[in-house]
């Protein structure tokens, strides 16, 4: 399943790489709820609407992915710029790896990108 919401905000791939590290997840998504453990810019624990979780963060083309390795969901989302649909803005795209879901599991993953969208448009 997929989930997009576009942030009309103006960055940029390296902008991006810059500011969106695991430390400060929390800042940018009320999902998160708390990164309560850091091991570097690309790695930590944090606690989420979801539960307990490692997170993981690429640099990649556009901008940056997330990734949670030990959900059963194996959920990732990307923030990337300068590529279409929306090159001008901020594209927050959420995946994961089943077809069918809990309707409420769903509607956390619309209100996940819809809080990504909400705090970069606040603060970045």
């Amino acid at each position: 399943m997929e989930f997009f919401q576009t942030a009309q905000v103006k960055s940029s791939e390296e902008e991006l790489q810059k500011k969106l590290t695991v430390a400060n997840l929390d800042k940018w998504c009320a999902t998160i709820e708390e990164v309560y453990e850091v091991h570097d810019d690309n790695s930590g624990r944090a606690y989420t609407i979801w539960g307990d979780f490692l997170i993981k963060r690429q640099l990649i083309v556009g901008g940056v992915r997330f990734s949670l390795p030990e959900c059963p969901n194996m959920m990732a989302w990307t923030l990337t710029t300068g590529y279409d649909p929306a090159p001008e803005d901020i594209v927050v795209h959420c995946t994961i790896a089943r077809k069918d879901q809990d309707e409420d599991f769903v509607e956390s993953l619309y209100d996940f990108v819809d809080d990504w969208k909400a705090g970069l448009e606040k603060d970045f």
